[in-house]
C-alpha cells in the first residue's frame, strides 16, 4: 500500500501538472474519509502520510475540556482529569491523540478514496487556473474559438475555456468555430462550475496593447500612449506622447505609408483608428482630439471641468461626427466634458450668462449696471471670485482703480459673511432638538446633517451610511457611529419592555 501511494501521487502530480504536496493532501483527506466510514462519522479522525515512506496512519484526537464544563461533542471532547490520565502533561484547549488500527481497503472503500482524489485534484487545477489568469488580467490573449453558445464565443485557452460575451465582441463581426482571435482579457471569476475567464474586443484597452505589439517604440517605453477611447467596429482615437523630440509619436505609429495602423486596423474588422498627439495643455489637446475639424477658438472652465468649443458653421458637422461620435470619442479621450457651437451660438451663451452675471453683482453687491458689466465682461462669476481674488488684479481692471477694486472686495465679503449667517440662522430652525442630544454630536455636523435633510434624531436613526456620505464632510465611520448612537434608544426602549413583561 505505501508503495502504491507513492506511485499514485507521482503519477497524478505529472499528468495533472499538480505539486505533490496537493496530491498528499487529497490521499489524506481521501483516507480520512474512508476511515470516519469505518470508525464512525461522529469522530474527530485525521490521516498522516509519510512523504518519503508512503506509510501512514490514522488517528483519532479529542478536543480537552474544562471538567465542569458540558461535552457538546461527546465523541470529539474529553474532561480534561480524563484526558491527564492519557497525557500527564496535557492542557485545556490541548488534544489527546490514539492511533487507531491500519485500514483494510475494499472495492466501495477505494472507489471512495478516488472519488475524493479526483475532486481535490480538481479544484487545485481551478485553483492553479484562477491564479495563472489572474496575474494575466490586463493582457492580450490569443485562442481559438471552440464553440458558439447563444452568441457568447467559447474560446479555447489549452488549460482551460474563456467567454468571449456577446457584448464583448465587435459588432458585425461574424465569429465562428475554428477562428483564431485576439482579446483583451479583463476578468477572471471563481464560479461552482469552475474558474472562468472573460475577454473582451470592445475594451478601450485592447487598442492599446495591439499598438504596444505593431510598435516597437511604445514596448520600448519611447513613446507613451497617454488614453484610448473606442466606438468598437467603427472608430477609435488614441492619444501619444515622447519624451524624445527626435521622434515623432504620431508618425511611429502610423508607420511607414501606414502599415503599422493598418495592421490594427485590421485586427480590430476595419475600425478606423484616429492617432492624437497628446499635450498636457487641455484646449490643444481637445483642438487635437477634435482633429480633422478645424478649431476657431476654446473657452475652459476648469472649475466645472467643461470645454466650450468654437467653430465655423461649414465645421460643425465635422467636429461633432456622425451621430456625435467625433466629439464623444474626443471627449472619453481628454476626460473633459466638451460643447461644439457655432460663432453665433456662442455669442448667445456668453451674452445669456453676461446678464446673469451683471444681475448677479447689481443685486448681491448694489453696484451699478455698469460696474457691474464690466465685472461679468471681465470674467468674474461668482461672490467669492472677487470677494477673494488679489486685490492687484481687481486693480488691474482698465476701469477700476485701488478704491474701487477695494470698495468691490469688502462688498462681497460682507455679502458672503450676510448670506452665512443666513443660511445659519435656517439650519438652526429647521434643526430639531433632539439632534444634538444624539451622543457625539457637535453643532458643526448637525449643521451639515440638515444641510442634507437630517433635521431630527428620528431622521438619523433612519438614515443609512451611504445616505449620510452623499453629505459633504461626513466620513464613513462617522455616519456609522452617529447612526448607531440615534439607534440606541430603540434598543434601550425595547430591553425595558423585556425587563417589565419578565417582572
Amino acid at each position: 500500500m505505501s508503495s502504491e501511494i507513492l506511485m499514485v501521487v507521482d503519477s497524478v502530480a505529472r499528468q495533472k501538472g499538480v505539486d505533490k504536496d496537493i496530491i498528499f493532501q487529497a490521499m489524506e483527506a481521501a483516507l480520512t474519509t474512508v476511515s470516519k466510514k469505518k470508525y464512525g462519522q461522529d469522530k474527530a479522525i485525521r490521516v498522516e502520510i509519510d512523504k518519503d515512506t508512503g506509510d501512514f496512519r490514522s488517528i483519532r484526537y479529542w478536543t480537552v475540556v474544562p471538567d465542569d464544563a458540558e461535552l457538546e461533542e461527546p465523541e470529539q471532547e474529553m474532561h480534561l482529569s480524563e484526558a491527564r490520565e492519557r497525557d500527564p502533561e496535557v492542557e485545556v484547549g490541548g488534544t489527546v491523540e490514539e492511533e487507531l488500527p491500519p485500514i483494510e481497503f475494499g472495492r466501495i472503500a477505494a472507489q471512495t478514496a478516488k472519488q475524493v482524489i479526483l475532486q481535490k485534484v480538481r479544484e487545485a487545477e481551478r485553483d492553479m487556473v484562477v491564479e495563472e489568469y489572474e496575474d494575466r488580467v490586463g493582457e492580450l490573449i490569443t485562442g481559438v474559438i471552440k464553440r458558439m453558445e447563444r452568441g457568447n464565443a467559447i474560446i479555447d485557452l489549452n488549460r482551460t475555456e474563456a467567454i468571449l460575451p456577446r457584448n464583448e465582441q465587435i459588432p458585425r463581426e461574424n465569429l465562428r468555430a475554428g477562428d483564431r482571435v485576439r482579446a483583451y482579457l479583463y476578468d477572471v471569476r471563481r464560479t461552482q462550475s469552475g474558474p472562468q475567464v472573460f475577454l473582451s474586443r470592445t475594451h478601450p484597452q485592447l487598442i492599446v496593447r495591439l499598438f504596444e505589439l505593431e510598435v516597437p517604440e511604445i514596448a520600448e517605453g519611447i513613446i507613451q500612449i497617454r488614453g484610448a477611447a473606442r466606438d468598437p467596429g467603427s472608430r477609435a482615437k488614441i492619444a501619444v506622447s515622447t519624451s524624445d523630440d527626435r521622434i515623432d509619436p504620431v508618425g511611429a505609429c502610423v508607420g511607414l505609408r501606414g502599415s503599422r495602423v493598418q495592421k490594427v486596423v485590421d485586427e480590430l474588422a476595419g475600425e478606423r483608428v484616429d492617432i492624437i498627439q497628446y499635450t498636457s495643455d487641455p484646449a490643444t489637446f481637445v483642438c487635437n482630439a477634435l482633429s480633422p475639424a478645424e478649431i476657431s477658438r476654446v473657452v475652459v472652465d476648469e472649475e466645472l471641468h467643461t470645454i466650450d468649443v468654437v467653430v465655423n458653421e461649414d465645421q460643425l458637422s465635422l467636429a461633432i461626427g456622425r451621430g456625435g461620435q467625433n466629439v464623444r470619442l474626443a471627449s472619453q479621450l481628454t476626460g473633459w466634458e466638451i460643447d461644439i457651437l457655432t460663432e453665433e451660438e456662442e455669442r448667445e451663451k456668453r451674452n445669456k450668462e453676461f446678464e446673469v452675471y451683471q444681475k448677479l453683482f447689481m443685486e448681491e453687491l448694489e453696484a451699478d449696471e455698469e460696474v457691474a458689466g464690466i465685472l461679468a465682461e471681465e470674467g468674474f462669476s461668482s461672490l467669492e471670485e472677487i470677494a477673494y481674488v488679489p486685490l492687484s488684479e481687481l486693480a488691474s481692471v482698465e476701469e477700476f482703480d485701488e478704491e474701487i477694486a477695494q470698495e468691490l472686495r469688502t462688498r462681497a465679503r460682507d455679502a458672503l459673511l450676510n448670506k452665512a449667517i443666513a443660511e445659519e440662522e435656517r439650519l438652526e430652525s429647521e434643526m430639531d432638538p433632539s439632534l444634538m442630544e444624539v451622543e457625539g454630536m457637535d453643532e458643526a455636523t448637525a449643521r451639515r446633517l440638515v444641510s442634507g435633510g437630517v433635521k431630527s434624531q428620528e431622521d438619523l436613526a433612519d438614515s443609512a451610511v451611504d445616505e449620510l456620505l452623499d453629505i459633504e464632510g461626513i466620513t464613513e465611520q462617522q455616519a456609522h457611529d452617529l447612526i448607531m448612537a440615534a439607534r440606541r434608544p430603540w434598543f434601550e426602549g425595547g430591553e425595558q419592555a423585556s425587563g417589565q413583561t419578565e417582572g
